[in-house]
């Protein structure tokens, strides 16, 4: 796999059952780059490690007075610093293209994961958590996997250059074969504390995150109400939280480090003074003196690699974890997607755990008291278990359970507009170029969401003075829009898909009462025939209606016409008319005795 041949036609189906089995499931699929990487570190390392040699014939060829053998040496080091050059290079590219390739896995899985769940990812993940995983996590993992070939190949280096010194001066090979172990054994017993303080410092970090997240969110609010110092001085604590909890983790690391550090030395002096005494006694050549010093300094140079794939993995591991965790959300529990009803999905929608029923080709207006409970409703009709609870029923179309047809099909049937959809940067065109069945223009679609004052300002906006809207480039998020606008603007690009059923949360609770009044009669005309879903409390839209669904605590509590429940329903009426606790309480008692009074006569 090439850096230039991504994205992934298919990032594969990941194995989600821990983090560890995450990241094995990432090695496996990059075998091909593992082995190359592992390739060019032994290349480099073994021409590193051959140095040594050559540097010790020449030293010797220098003392036994051979000019034939001193040139061999000389050319012996030529071509091993070759080799170490084009080692070095190649391995520092394969490895980049491993870490760059994990990590676009990684971000292509999380980006279909994403579409998939949509808007219920957030309600069963917190938005926090999805951002860390795909900016933060995705950058650990990518360390993981690029490391882990860079240990092997320096793993097997250690392992051949021990054997190698055995066989070349056995009086000193052994006690470096026997010393090396101990160096990589001895700081294993710090790794499972360093990785419990980094695990708290990322989830003190991850807590001072969000804290900073929602006080930045509210910090208009709390202004108003004098609080902003009470979150400030929270996010102050939780910081140095942080900042503790970050020095005794890195206090331990510089432990490890340092262990790395002063037993090598150790191993160096013992070989050192056994080496001289061997020398003294005439077993051993300064030449072979040499070069045995010369192979235990290398070997700090892939011990290093061991304290850097135990970081690695440390760091990862729960990274990994969190990355999974998002992985393995399911649209719901019962998810098959096994190409049953891929086509065709038409019919009534009925909810069965609210007893909600909207009647194909009718506008069905929904009241619900609850906004909560109205968006994990809407997003049930979807296709989607927004709580992910365990037996949470499916919604049916036509008598199909959405969540048993594949994504692509359950999606071009129901689309599901939430109370705050988002504009993507970018032209006026470009906004409303979405996949649609092509009986509902542009143009046909911005009319009937009333977004006539839109496309004027769009148009004296123009950057190419042209003065046409569809050409005008409209920023982040809308932001240079009113709410209004952007409001219409997402409206006029769900109608413009004409799904068989459109859901709607909440779609004109940011325009003025005339301008409602006139989507309303726009999306009735627009949308006849179709099966349309809206959520909503404002009389405006319910009297626009052909059906009104009263839902509280969950269930269909009453369905009618608008005129019909505000007569005959108190609790409906007190909804739509937002009345108090105490207005409803006192009409309650009124209507009861009314009842009373009709049954005596």
């Amino acid at each position: 796999m090439h850096i230039s041949d991504l994205p992934y036609a298919d990032p594969g189906r990941p194995d989600v059952r821990s983090g560890p089995r995450f990241l094995l499931w990432l090695g496996r699929n990059q075998l091909g780059g593992q082995l190359k990487a592992l390739l060019w570190g032994v290349l480099h390392m073994a021409s590193v490690a051959a140095f040594p040699l050559a540097v010790g014939i020449a030293v010797q060829a220098v003392v036994d007075r051979s000019g034939g053998r001193l040139a061999a040496a000389g050319g012996l080091m030529l071509l091993l610093g070759a080799l170490t050059a084009l080692g070095d290079t190649m391995l520092h590219r394969v490895s980049v293209t491993n870490w760059i390739t994990a990590s676009a896995r990684v971000q292509q899985l999380l980006a279909r994961k994403t579409a998939e769940l949509g808007s219920a990812l957030t309600r069963r993940v917190a938005a926090g958590e999805v951002v860390a995983v795909s900016t933060g996590d995705v950058e650990k993992i990518g360390w993981f996997v690029e490391a882990l070939s860079r240990f092997a190949s320096a793993a097997l280096t250690t392992v051949v250059l021990c054997v190698a010194l055995v066989v070349y001066q056995p009086a000193l090979g052994l006690l470096i074969a026997l010393g090396v172990p101990v160096l990589i054994l001895a700081v294993l017993p710090l790794l499972p504390p360093a990785t419990k303080r980094a695990d708290e410092q990322r989830d003190k970090a991850g807590r001072a995150t969000e804290l900073a997240s929602d006080t930045v969110a509210g910090l208009r609010v709390l202004r108003g109400i004098g609080g902003e110092e009470l979150f400030l001085s929270r996010y102050r604590r939780a910081s140095q939280e942080v900042r503790k909890a970050a020095v005794r983790s890195a206090r331990l690391w510089a432990l490890i480090a340092a262990v790395q550090v002063v037993l090598p030395g150790l191993l160096l002096i013992a070989v050192v003074w056994r080496g001289v005494g061997l020398v003294q006694d005439g077993r051993i050549g300064v030449g072979e003196l040499v070069t045995v010093y010369g192979v235990v300094t290398f070997l700090l140079f892939p011990l290093q690699r061991f304290e850097e794939i135990a970081m690695a993995y440390s760091f990862s591991r729960p990274s990994a974890q969190r990355a999974a965790r998002v992985l393995g959300l399911e649209r719901t529990a019962s998810t098959t997607d096994d190409g049953r009803h891929a086509t065709g999905l038409a019919g009534d929608l009925y909810d069965p755990a609210s007893g909600l029923l909207a009647p194909a080709g009718q506008l069905t207006a929904v009241v619900c008291g609850d906004p909560d409970a109205a968006g994990r409703l809407a997003d049930r009709l979807g296709g989607h278990a927004p709580d992910g609870a365990e037996g949470t029923p499916s919604a049916l179309l036509g008598g199909v359970a959405l969540d048993e047809v594949p994504l692509a099909a359950a999606r071009a049937a129901v689309l599901v507009q939430d109370k705050d959809p988002v504009l993507l940067s970018g032209t006026l065109a470009e906004l409303l170029d979405v996949p649609a069945s092509g009986a509902v223009t542009a143009r046909a679609s911005l009319a009937a969401a009333q977004c006539t004052d839109v496309l004027a300002s769009l148009a004296q906006s123009s950057g190419d003075g042209s003065g046409d809207p569809m050409g005008t480039r409209i920023t982040e998020r809308g932001r240079s829009l009113s709410g209004g606008q952007r409001q219409r603007l997402a409206l006029a690009r769900s109608l413009v898909t004409d799904p068989e059923v459109l859901v709607l949360d909440e779609p004109t609770s940011a325009v003025d009462s005339h301008t409602e009044a006139r989507v309303a009669e726009g999306v009735r005309a627009l949308r006849k025939g179709r099966t349309t879903v809206v959520f909503s409390s404002s009389p405006l839209l319910l009297d626009r209606a052909d059906r009104v669904v009263f839902v509280r605590d969950g269930r269909v509590a009453a369905e009618g016409t608008h005129a019909e429940l505000v007569r005959s329903h108190p609790l409906y009426r007190a909804v739509v008319t937002r009345r108090t606790d105490e207005e409803l309480d006192e009409e309650l008692a009124g209507f009861g005795k009314s009842e009373q009074i009709e049954e005596s006569a």
